[in-house]
């Protein structure tokens, strides 16, 4: 499905960016987890877990420095300092914002159709999870997830 927007993703608020990042980064962890062979949802839970929480998502943001252009930069800052009103128990401060901050630039790469992009970050979260080159062929063989393909 795809709508037009009414709002660019530069001028979207982060926290929406982040609203939608997040969704699209989870699609793209069970996707990876699932074409791994898992099929236990236990597993397949435990190991998604690794992906998605704010620790891992500031590493990968951390990773990312100097590597971003500069309006990926831009909303990056924007994520960081975005005021959600809450800080989930079991995390820092600073990781949570840094978490905001990772799902805003997957949100704002998802709406701004920049797949390639998305892939390379989301190639850089498989080495800094699972400590091991990511599979070329996740992303190469057709099978992997791209919204511009129907089904």
């Amino acid at each position: 499905m795809t709508k037009e927007l009414k709002t660019s993703p530069g001028q979207m608020p982060a926290l929406v960016l982040a609203y939608i990042g997040d969704a699209i980064y989870e699609v793209y962890v069970r996707q990876y987890l699932i074409s791994r062979g898992l099929t236990k949802v236990s597993e397949l839970h435990k190991r998604s877990v690794a992906f998605v929480n704010a620790a891992t998502q500031a590493k990968i943001v951390h990773a990312l420095e100097g590597k971003l252009a500069p309006d990926e930069v831009d909303v990056v800052k924007r994520g960081r300092n975005a005021k959600s009103g809450t800080v989930p128990k079991n995390m820092g401060v600073i990781d949570y914002r840094y978490g905001t901050a990772f799902e805003s630039l997957f949100g704002y790469l998802y709406l701004c159709r920049k797949t390639k992009r998305l892939e390379e970050i989301f190639a850089l979260a498989v080495r800094l999870v699972e400590g091991q080159e990511y599979e070329k062929e996740f992303l190469n063989d057709g099978e992997g997830f791209d919204e511009g393909k129907a089904d």
